[in-house]
């Protein structure tokens, strides 16, 4: 099936006039066998914004982010860190499921270059939207797609990047934790814990 990147325009600034637009995004591939696109969520004014890789298949199914057992695990850190699900925007830098079939299960691939590329026009938008004071890139793909080049997680991580007028702070991914082993798996939650305490303070002096 071709392509239909002439229906896509530059995206609106009204949310749910972008959402709308967002739904009909043909710019890659992926929307042939995602169920849906799954958008970010949140207040509109939220300090803090996490940004993720891609839904995975809770998430493609549900039509949420975040709602998988890479979410459970994201609850379980922002809960151990006293951070409010509710008060934050979480989106993903790709917005479709991109998968491998295998019998009856559908299994999480990473999306590629073109695809981060394909779908950065969205994540502008709702980053010009939001105008968070703090962005969280969980894992490479969504660091990638924040900064436009390859972000290495473990030289980067605990210390905020320049990123404009907002602090970065780069972490890895609640499902790459959650594929570790022991004693490997409670050192890296360790690790996510204390990335996730630097936000409070990076908003307290953003607001000074």
């Amino acid at each position: 099936m071709t392509e239909r990147h002439e229906q896509v325009s530059e995206p609106d600034t009204d949310f749910d006039r972008l959402i709308a637009e967002a739904r009909q995004c043909h710019r890659c591939p992926l929307w042939q066998q995602a169920r849906q696109m799954v958008f970010g969520e949140g207040p509109l004014d939220a300090e803090t914004m996490l940004v993720g890789e891609a839904p995975g298949d809770r998430e493609d199914v549900l039509g949420h982010p975040f709602v998988g057992p890479a979410g459970h695990l994201l609850d379980r850190a922002l809960q151990d860190v006293g951070l409010d699900r509710k008060g934050l925007y979480l989106t993903n830098a790709v917005k479709h499921f991109k998968f491998e079939p295998r019998g009856k299960r559908r299994i999480h691939q990473s999306p590629v270059a073109s695809e981060i590329k394909a779908c950065n026009v969205w994540l502008e938008a709702e980053l010009a939207l939001v105008k968070p004071k703090v962005i969280v890139a969980l894992g490479s793909v969504a660091a990638r797609g924040l900064t436009g080049h390859v972000v290495r997680i473990g030289a980067s991580r605990g210390r905020p990047l320049p990123f404009g007028e907002t602090s970065l702070l780069v972490t890895t991914h609640p499902s790459a934790i959650l594929r570790m082993e022991e004693p490997e798996k409670s050192e890296n939650y360790a690790l996510f814990l204390e990335d996730l305490r630097l936000i409070p303070a990076l908003i307290a002096h953003d607001s000074s």
